[in-house]
């Protein structure tokens, strides 16, 4: 259940109230008369099933309440209720296959931005991989992948691709190519202060590395994994199984393929750096495709389900 808390113009709280009255799966409607100051205007409580939300919120933008007033959205961890179990099973489908776009174009807005913490993160993951990558040492590689933001722009893209929303677009593709150029630029500093303190040998890059060596070697097998992490990694942002997020961020093979680029280019092993190049490009394009994909047919799905209903 997901729990909405409205400040309503007075002259729009009865329209706001047969909304809600009239949007299948909700309960606990509660009206406190002039308490919002500041916008002034009328208190609107009530909960939705998660699966009737998106609707919901669609229609209260459509009432100007989000320009006039404002939404605020919170999940319920526990509602012991029968009007609420009622609710939950009056509302179509399942509340974890739901689709909030509201929250899913806030959520990707805020991860796909350019930021200091950001760029410190994706840097910080990819000298981890470049460490990783020399002393060919798999447990620093997941690690790496673990500890990269990359998937947030990634999601942005395939966000705004589906609700066509360019500055969203340009955003997260900002993010992504300013992130890792960024990191591998620092990363390639990284690894040349390590080889002059002792620590990385060209040697330990060029000899034969069993743990690592898929990185700078893409074929079509890395982008059926990028593929299948894509619609996990969407699945898991747009239902409330996020915790998914973390197997998916050591799915695939970008962070590590950009460290690996970055070392390489540091020793003049330009066939190498490459070659993690490509993988990278890769892995970014199969989680970019799934992802639109995924979005697409879950809208579709929903679409439909909305036909069928009304």
């Amino acid at each position: 259940m997901l729990h909405l808390r409205l400040i309503v113009p007075a002259d729009r709280t009865d329209d706001v109230v047969r909304l809600v009255e009239g949007t299948v799966g909700t309960t606990h409607l509660a009206v406190l008369t002039g308490a919002a100051r500041e916008p002034r205007g009328d208190v609107v409580l009530c909960d939705v099933a998660r699966e009737a939300g998106d609707g919901l919120l669609h229609d209260l933008r459509a009432l100007g309440i989000d320009r006039d007033g404002a939404i605020a959205v919170e999940n319920i961890d526990l509602s012991l209720s029968t009007r609420a179990d009622k609710a939950e099973k009056d509302a179509p489908g399942e509340g974890v296959d739901a689709v909030l776009w509201e929250s899913l174009a806030d959520a990707t807005h805020e991860e796909s931005t350019l930021s200091v913490t950001y760029l410190a993160f994706l840097t910080l993951a990819t000298m981890i991989a470049a460490c990783g990558v020399v002393l060919d040492n798999a447990i620093l590689i997941v690690g790496a992948m673990a500890v990269g933001p990359e998937f947030g722009p990634l999601a942005g893209i395939c966000t705004a691709l589906v609700r066509r929303a360019p500055r969203l677009a340009w955003r997260s593709l900002l993010a992504l190519v300013v992130g890792f150029a960024v990191a591998m630029a620092l990363t390639v500093g990284f690894s040349l202060f390590m080889d002059a303190v002792g620590l990385f040998d060209a040697t330990a890059l060029t000899a034969e590395r069993p743990n690592t060596g898929f990185i700078y070697r893409p074929d079509w097998f890395s982008f059926v994994v990028a593929v299948l992490a894509g619609i996990a990694g969407v699945l898991s942002l747009t239902s409330a199984k996020s915790g998914a997020l973390v197997g998916v961020a050591i799915s695939v093979t970008t962070v590590p393929a950009a460290a690996n680029a970055a070392v390489a280019f540091g020793y003049n092993a330009y066939k190498q750096a490459w070659g993690s190049t490509e993988q990278l490009l890769l892995n970014l394009a199969g989680i970019v495709v799934a992802g639109t994909l995924t979005l697409l047919a879950q809208k579709f799905f929903w679409a439909s389900r909305k036909r069928v209903r009304d």
